[in-house]
């Protein structure tokens, strides 16, 4: 991008004051403009869509329109909407840039079907890598879910059970695929491997990653699966990632693995992935995203006795709203000074 001397950002999603003041004292030429009575209050950290029981007054809703119209920067997705976005994109020719919340913003640029010339005009980045050290801890706490019964241990001591032994697996013996090698798939590689698992990757693209003994691209997915005891899944949300763990990579897997999710639910198949668990084909799975989220009432993996359901929370951290804030900063800097930005959602990203 090209050099500029002052950068006009708005505030489009909630976020502390003491975090707007050090986007500004780290990056002095932003101007971060703001106003904190024309967004929801956020009810914890990383709350960026903030209480859903919050609304606008028309005349708040037209200053607020009026704000982001007037950016060359936004920090964050308007109300986290995507036709908010669309509409934004259209309405303010300046703008240039958006910083999304989410490690996944492609996702919600996507679904703001966007023409080319305002993809082309306007530059959009996630926070990739701010989640990785919580989502990457979540993933080696659902490997070794699987391998020591956590879900059997669980429903066992609930119904005070005291059956006979059996045995458990051991990381350490288990070869494990990572599907997405960004900062997440690459933090849990280190994080796999330290324990001694053997790891195996999958990725879009040709990747060299340390203590990753081989990548094959995402199309070679049944190939390599065929010699994992679990999968760990990290990949974004993306019309091209829809359902590629699919019925056929589920049944090539070890007899029994394990199958970790803490990237979107719409990258696993999930009428497979019950069909799988109930077969035993899969024999543990941990997931911190579903297909549909909340968890439909009627949902099977709520019953199913081999499986964890955590609320989309894993990536949660009191640090979340800092590091983006830093992570902006940075981008911001970058930009000013017609540097390459972190992050940038590509359009195979779309």
């Amino acid at each position: 991008m090209t050099r500029t001397e002052r950068l006009r950002m708005v505030l489009a999603t909630p976020l502390p004051e003491e975090l707007c003041r050090l986007v500004e004292r780290t990056e002095p030429r932003v101007e971060l403009v703001r106003d904190h009575t024309l967004l929801p209050p956020m009810r914890q950290p990383g709350d960026h869509t903030g209480d859903p029981a919050w609304r606008r007054t028309p005349e708040q809703q037209s200053r607020f329109d009026r704000l982001v119209d007037s950016a060359d920067a936004l920090y964050g997705i308007p109300d986290v909407s995507s036709s908010a976005l669309a509409r934004t994109v259209a309405a303010n020719p300046r703008l240039r840039w958006v910083q999304t919340m989410a490690a996944g913003g492609a996702a919600s640029v996507a679904a703001a079907d966007l023409s080319a010339d305002a993809l082309e005009r306007v530059t959009f980045t996630t926070s990739a890598g701010v989640h990785a050290g919580t989502l990457a801890e979540f993933a080696l706490f659902g490997v070794l879910a699987g391998a020591k019964s956590l879900p059997r241990l669980v429903t066992q001591q609930r119904a005070h059970e005291w059956p006979g032994r059996w045995f458990m697996g051991q990381v350490r013996e288990q070869t494990v695929l990572v599907v997405g090698l960004g900062a997440i798939g690459r933090e849990t590689a280190r994080l796999l491997t330290a324990v001694g698992a053997r790891v195996l990757g999958a990725n879009r693209s040709p990747v060299a990653v340390d203590g990753v003994e081989r990548v094959v691209g995402l199309d070679r997915l049944a190939d390599v699966a065929a010699e994992a005891d679990a999968v760990v899944v990290t990949l974004p949300g993306a019309p091209s990632t829809v359902g590629l763990v699919d019925a056929a990579v589920l049944a090539a897997l070890c007899p029994g693995a394990t199958v970790v999710n803490v990237g979107r639910g719409s990258v696993i198949d999930e009428d497979s992935l019950v069909a799988a668990l109930r077969d035993g084909a899969v024999g543990c799975a941990v997931l911190d995203v579903t297909s549909v989220e909340p968890l439909p009432d009627g949902s099977p993996l709520w019953d199913l006795p081999n499986v964890l359901i955590s609320p989309h929370t894993a990536a949660l951290s009191v640090q979340e709203d800092r590091r983006i804030a830093e992570l902006t900063a940075d981008n911001a800097r970058r930009l000013l000074d017609g540097e390459p930005l972190r992050n940038v959602v590509r359009p195979d990203d779309l």
